[in-house]
């Protein structure tokens, strides 16, 4: 099942806009399916709107990036930072993570 598109916070686009005008190489760290981890690179190329109104950013040579799961751009958090860093800070189990 597809998760439903979060709207993010505007600030965001003001950040993704300024990284998209250096138009240099970036990083790109950002959830994929199932909460797993996935990393692009490449120069920003913009921001686009399917007919689902979820919101994409675009980057040269990878797929497109949906906004609401980019944990990082060069290093600044993004959207989804907030979740990334709960799960650092969460307990994996009662015995730390160390097994008997």
């Amino acid at each position: 099942m597809k998760d439903k598109f979060m709207p993010i916070d505007p600030d965001y686009y003001e950040m993704f806009d300024a990284e998209i005008k250096k138009n240099k190489h970036s990083r790109i760290q950002y959830f994929i399916a199932e909460k797993e981890l996935n990393e692009s690179k490449g120069a920003l190329e913009g921001i686009s709107k399917n007919s689902e109104n979820e919101e994409f950013l675009k980057v040269k040579g990878a797929k497109q990036i949906r906004l609401d799961k980019i944990i990082a751009v060069n290093g600044k958090p993004g959207p989804a930072y907030d979740e990334y860093d709960s799960y650092a800070n969460a307990c994996m189990d009662c015995m730390g993570g160390m097994e008997d």
